[in-house]
Parts: structure tokens; sequence; C-alpha cells
């Protein structure tokens, strides 16, 4: 199932057009990116980042293929873009319209763990990174 998930996830990557050498660690090591106002970094640079990634993989068997990371009024939150286990699920995990993508995530507020939930957000794509919008 996992390579079904990753295949999917980096069918995204590149419909969202993200920076080609981000989609080559994920593809070829599993390396995640997560991203700050389009810029890109390597999540394996943040343990706490890395820990819960993890966790909500192996917790609810998805694959996280990227992170936003945002500063919002109800606190500090990690919007982690993840591919579901029901396959069922996945034509309608990412929606496009433009430079925008309405994605499935597991959203983490670091500041107030019980918070957290899933849910849609909305990305834009821009010079080979995301943001979320909404």
């Amino acid at each position: 199932m996992r390579k079904l998930q990753k295949e999917k996830a980096i069918s995204i990557l590149k419909d969202m057009r993200i920076y080609k050498p981000y989609i080559a660690g994920f593809a070829m090591r599993d390396d995640v990116c997560f991203f700050e106002n389009y810029g890109g970094f390597w999540a394996f640079q943040d343990e706490g980042l890395i820990a819960k990634t993890k966790e909500v993989e192996e917790e609810y068997g998805c694959l996280v293929y990227a992170v936003t990371h945002e500063y919002l009024e109800f606190g500090e939150c990690y919007s982690l873009l993840i591919v579901t286990k029901y396959q069922e699920e996945w034509e309608t995990l990412v929606e496009f319209q433009g430079d925008k993508a309405r994605c499935f995530a597991y959203i983490w507020n670091k500041t107030c763990n019980e918070y957290s939930e899933f849910g849609d957000v909305v990305v834009r794509s821009w010079g080979g990174g995301i943001k979320r919008v909404c």
C-alpha cells in the first residue's frame, strides 16, 4: 500500500509544480519538505515535526507528502498534506483550480494539540513551493 501511496504523492507534488529536487528527495529517500511562505526546508531538520509526522502516519495509515507551517490566530500550525490509506478517496484528495489546490490534511496545532484535526486546506503554488492560504 505504501508504494501506491507514494506514487500518488509524487504525482500530486508534480501537479503542484514543486521544486524538482524536493520531489526527488521524497521519491528517493522519503524526505518530506515543509514550506514557509513558499520557501522549502527539509522536515528532518525539525525533530519535533518528524516525530509528529511519523506518529500521524502510523496511527492513521496515511502518507505525509508535504507540510506547510503557519502562525495563525489560534496557534502555530503545521498542515500535513496526506495520502490516505483508502484508495477510493484518492480522486478527491486534491482539487486544483489555477495556482491553488484544496488538499486533504492533518492540521497539527502545535500550540494547542487538542485542536488538531483532519480537514481541507487551500494552498497556493508559486516558485516551486506552496503556502497555505485558507
